[in-house]
């Protein structure tokens, strides 16, 4: 049976997009609840940014009956093929302004493939996804296939084609947090 060690899979980049001339002076490690801040010099609004990742636990009890946890995965982490992780993504400004426009990008890593349909995020964020390593988002990506009789035909992508997810968020209340999840499962 195959492994996978998370810490192996690459690091997880966390590319944060502000309207404003605001900079990231560093990303932690994620597997260890990072934070990064997003800070516009001028007004002082910040954004505080935690990535946190947990793993899906199955069980059953005496009858049978399955059950779902979920279990911080913490430091370096092994995982095999077909578990599900979940990435909890929190955006809190810590200031006593409003954000507007806070745009997160957050690539789906290496060795892992997205689980359809399973983002989410509060409040009025749009969700997009990227099939091209980022480079355009849309809400639901499609492809071109061939079928057996020559003709081309579109069709949602699978799950495997995603790269990216991208949430748009058109206003981050002052002393408030936006979270987001969203499961990959690794191949």
């Amino acid at each position: 049976m195959q492994r996978v060690s998370l810490a192996g899979l690459g690091a997880i980049a966390l590319i944060v997009t502000v309207p404003f001339a605001g900079q990231i002076p560093g990303v932690a490690n994620v597997w260890h609840s990072g934070i990064a801040v997003a800070q516009n010099i001028k007004t002082q609004a910040q954004i505080q940014l935690r990535l946190e990742a947990e793993k899906q636990v199955l069980t059953k009890d005496q009858q049978g009956k399955q059950s779902q946890k979920w279990e911080a995965l913490k430091g370096q982490v092994v995982v095999q093929p077909g578990d599900v992780l979940r990435y909890t993504l929190n955006a809190e400004n810590k200031s006593d302004r409003p954000v507007k426009n806070l745009t997160l990008n957050q690539p789906i890593p290496k060795g892992m493939i997205y689980v359809l349909k399973s983002a989410s995020v509060t409040d009025n964020a749009k969700i997009t996804y990227s099939i091209d390593g980022g480079r355009n988002f849309v809400e639901n990506p499609t492809i071109q296939v061939t079928l057996p009789n020559g003709k081309v035909e579109t069709q949602p992508a699978p799950a495997k084609a995603y790269t990216n997810l991208r949430l748009q968020l058109p206003l981050v209340i002052a002393k408030s947090t936006v979270k987001a999840t969203y499961q990959v499962q690794v191949r």
